[in-house]
C-alpha cells in the first residue's frame, strides 16, 4: 500500500509542477500590448477557471498522499536513529597463533667433533 501511495505522491508531484508552469502570471496581459499572443488555447475565458480548479485538486492529492505517507510510517516506529543511541559492542578479534618456525633445510648439517670425555 506504502508504495502504491508513494507512486501516486511521486506523480501528483510532476503534475503540480507542470500545472503551475502552464499557469499564466498576473502580468501576462501586459505583454499583449506590445505584440504578444492571446491565450485562447482554453477558451475565451483563459485558463484561469480551468488550471486553477486544477491546480487546486492536484494540491489537495499531494496533502493528502503527503500525510498519509508520514502517518504510515509514524506507525511503524522504527527509525534510523533507533540503533545510534545504543553503544555497540566491540568485538574482539582472536590473536592470531605463531607462525611454526621453517622446517630445517634438507641439506645435513656439518657434523662438529665430539668433545672430549672428561674421566670421573
Amino acid at each position: 500500500m506504502q508504495i502504491l501511495i508513494t507512486i501516486v505522491h511521486v506523480v501528483a508531484c510532476i503534475v503540480l509542477i507542470l500545472v503551475v508552469l502552464l499557469q499564466a502570471g498576473k502580468g501576462a496581459n501586459m505583454g499583449a500590448v506590445f505584440g504578444g499572443s492571446s491565450q485562447t488555447v482554453f477558451g475565451s475565458s483563459g485558463p484561469g477557471g480551468f488550471l486553477s480548479k486544477m491546480t487546486t485538486a492536484i494540491a489537495i492529492i499531494f496533502m493528502l498522499t503527503s500525510l498519509s505517507l508520514s502517518y504510515m510510517v509514524s506507525k511503524r516506529g522504527s527509525s534510523l536513529m533507533e540503533g545510534a543511541a545504543k553503544p555497540v559492542a566491540q568485538k574482539t578479534v582472536p590473536t592470531p597463533k605463531p607462525a611454526a618456525p621453517p622446517a630445517p633445510a634438507t641439506t645435513p648439517a656439518p657434523q662438529l667433533p665430539a668433545a672430549p670425555q672428561t674421566a670421573k
